[in-house]
């Protein structure tokens, strides 16, 4: 029988850059925030993490340093996807042996491949690292997305245990929930699916938003996990505008530009991101303000 790597609200942590690589003590402030404020479990080196952008040298480092300064706090988790499965398998073999909770693990982006090819992509790694994995399914990053029948294979494996289901579409959420049970659990990849998608049965968000707001993730995961989704849809509403501007331009341009805004110096962006533009700059203060933060 499978065990959820978390429930309720999983932050995907940015990644705090500075001028000589990354500011470990502006992580470990993130950290301590997060904490505060009743998040579960974090992901490092995701896409809001600017995975892309960190050298193997880096990822290695930056997960050993999260796990040290979260000190078994909240679960965390390493995202470890690749378009090359055999960096995959490094990534995720390095993950376990820093002592990770679980990996997460996105679609092969650009070369993309068939579905039997996913299937064997993510199996591989799962064969070959004992630890659990999550897949992620985000096709308007990578260009290819998971159908429910091939989750519905990937969630045989004793190893694969969770989707962070990224795509937008609930019917696939629903359809992936109905073929995979509680094989595979469902965690939202987007902040405005996690009402309808743990209506269906998902155990919590894999969010941006909880970035800058994550006591407000956290109770609404608390609420829909408690079945008080007519609450937790007050909440959601509350919430929402600001969470479309956190999407004005690309993650995790806005977020970071917020965090600036709050005094949670997330630090530099990497190319070929870049700074948020003036005008959208302005959209997302005033998002923020509405919902009572302080900018």
């Amino acid at each position: 029988m499978k065990t959820p790597v978390f429930k309720g609200s999983c932050t995907a942590i940015v990644t705090p850059f500075d001028e000589h690589g990354i500011d470990y003590e502006r992580l470990g402030k993130n950290l301590d925030f997060q904490y505060e404020n009743g998040t579960a479990a974090i992901v490092v080196c995701g896409t809001t993490g600017e995975n892309a952008t960190l050298s193997n040298d880096e990822h290695q480092e930056l997960v050993r340093v999260t796990l040290r300064e979260n000190a078994g706090r909240m679960k965390v988790i390493v995202g470890v996807g690749s378009n090359n499965t055999l960096t995959a398998l490094k990534k995720a073999e390095g993950a376990r042996a820093a002592g990770a909770d679980a990996i997460l693990m996105v679609t092969p982006y650009y070369n993309k491949t068939t579905q039997k090819g996913l299937i064997e992509h993510f199996t591989y790694v799962a064969d070959r690292v004992e630890i659990p994995m999550i897949l992620y399914n985000v096709p308007s990053r990578t260009g290819i997305g998971l159908t429910a029948e091939t989750c519905r294979t990937l969630s045989q494996h004793p190893n694969i245990v969770g989707i962070k289901e990224a795509s937008g579409d609930i019917a696939l959420g629903a359809k992936i929930r109905s073929l995979c049970g509680d094989e595979l659990f469902i965690w939202s990849g987007n902040d405005d699916c996690t009402v309808p998608l743990m209506s269906l049965g998902a155990l919590g968000v894999i969010s941006v938003a909880s970035n800058i707001v994550p006591g407000a993730a956290a109770k609404l995961c608390a609420l829909c996990l408690d079945g008080c989704f007519e609450e937790a849809a007050a909440l959601y509403a509350k919430y929402a505008a600001l969470i479309s501007a956190l999407f004005i331009e690309t993650n995790p341009i806005p977020v970071k530009a917020a965090m600036k805004l709050m005094g949670l110096d997330s630090g530099l962006l990497r190319l070929p991101l870049v700074e948020i533009s003036e005008q959208n700059g302005r959209r997302l203060a005033a998002a923020m303000r509405d919902v009572g933060l302080n900018v």
